[in-house]
């Protein structure tokens, strides 16, 4: 806003006029040939710049900032909009004006300008208006819809891929494994910014695909991704339809994965992404220990890979050309023959340094690296082992009266079979 000087002459013109007539009239010293005519301009930072680069200055960090890592909190600050809730015309003192909050003529009566009643809750209306505008309002989503942490997308589910002609992805389901921001420099463009994500689509019965997709837009990427994902779907047969049907070694890059083979009922202890994956196939059951690198992508490729090379029980008995025999615990241990080959060798064509050990045979040899258990502080002290010695007849009392009357229906000695005199007289 400026402010010009043209007219200051005429201002003091004027009254210089009427005081010239008055017989008290001095003749002032100065001069108005000295005063300069050009204009004034009454700038500051606040009419200087427009309100969306105001504000963009507080709820913003610069790029040399943000790589300090400054300005976490900053995109919790949203932009108010001052002009909402405002009125032209009306403001702390309520007026009326013609030709601008009202017409100038209502029916057949002229308007006047004339001050109507204040409004004493005008100002905490606006106030409370303005406050609703800057409430950061996270996304509300139910237990069953939370991805691994609260509202991100890695681990949430976005549906089956879309149709590809006539053909529909019935009891599909994806998700997400992976979702970040790609920061590309490019001579023309400069540094764009795209979303990379890769999921994993599966009905839960043996069909299962992982696919990736960029895209300049988050939600474009994981479409792509899904779809991709749809038109590579893999087929993977399970044991029982719970698990694996060996444990298998697997790698890919520097990380390693130890899969194992479990009961119905243990679960799936694993890697988060991998456990998706086991749900998008219909494994239940399994144990995957991961080693070395902790690239997500690797993980999922490394178990894609593993998956792929597990051989059935069949083919596991034609390439030893042996009889396959498993043991159970709910069968006690009792040998089972699962799979037999067309022709079975002799011990005496059996190699001496041949791999005979199951586990390390379908390992290739591999073994899961285990941490040294240390004894803990207090048992290398001496007074340890003399709680020992001093509480070993009562450390397993309750459990063998629970198992004396599982077995026997009542507690009683294990002398009384080996010298049936004790129990007569213990009657007597």
């Amino acid at each position: 806003m400026a402010t010009k000087l043209l007219t200051i002459r005429n201002l003091l013109n004027k009254p210089l006029s009427l005081l010239m007539n008055s017989p008290h009239y001095i003749k002032p010293t100065y001069n108005l040939q000295t005063f300069s005519t050009t204009p004034i301009a009454s700038v500051n930072f606040f009419n200087k710049l427009p309100a969306e680069k105001l504000w963009k200055s507080v709820t913003s960090v610069s790029n040399a900032g943000a790589k300090k890592g400054r300005g976490k909190g900053a995109g919790r600050i949203r932009i108010r909009d001052l002009n909402r809730g405002q009125v032209i015309g009306v403001g702390k003192i309520n007026m009326l004006w013609p030709g601008l909050s009202a017409p100038v003529i209502r029916g057949r009566e002229l308007l006047k300008q004339q001050r109507l009643p204040d409004d004493p809750e005008r100002m905490e209306k606006l106030i409370k208006l303005r406050d609703s505008m800057t409430r950061f309002r996270r996304l509300k989503l139910s237990p069953i819809e939370r991805g691994w942490s609260g509202s991100r997308m890695p681990g949430r589910s976005i549906g089956p891929p879309d149709p590809v002609g006539d053909e529909e992805f019935t009891g599909f389901d994806t998700k997400v494994l992976q979702l970040r921001s790609l920061l590309i420099m490019k001579g023309n463009l400069g540094r764009t910014r795209n979303f990379q994500a890769m999921v994993v689509t599966g009905n839960g019965h043996g069909l299962a695909g992982f696919g990736f997709g960029k895209a300049k837009e988050a939600p474009s990427a994981l479409r792509k991704a899904k779809n991709r994902a749809g038109k590579k779907l893999m087929n993977f047969e399970t044991y029982n339809g719970h698990t694996v049907f060996h444990d298998f070694f697997t790698a890919f890059g520097k990380t390693k994965i130890y899969v194992q083979k479990k009961n119905e009922g243990y679960g799936l202890v694993c890697h988060r992404a991998i456990r998706e994956i086991c749900q998008a196939i219909g494994i239940k059951d399994l144990r995957a220990k991961v080693e070395g690198s902790n690239n997500l992508q690797h993980i999922v490729k490394a178990f894609f890979i593993g998956l792929l090379q597990q051989r059935t029980h069949q083919q596991l008995a034609e390439e030893k050309k042996l009889h396959l025999v498993e043991f159970r615990q709910e069968n006690s241990y009792y040998p089972t023959v699962v799979a037999s080959p067309s022709y079975v060798r002799t011990k005496d064509e059996i190699p001496k340094d041949e791999t005979l050990d199951f586990i390390n045979y379908v390992m290739n040899d591999r073994v899961i690296l285990k941490r040294k258990k240390f004894p803990r502080f207090y048992e290398t002290m001496p007074h340890y082992e003399i709680y020992l010695k001093k509480y070993e007849k009562y450390r397993n009392h309750e459990r063998i009266r629970l198992n004396l009357k599982t077995e026997y229906g009542e507690v009683k000695s294990f002398l009384t079979d080996k010298y049936p005199e004790e129990k007569k007289d213990e009657e007597a």
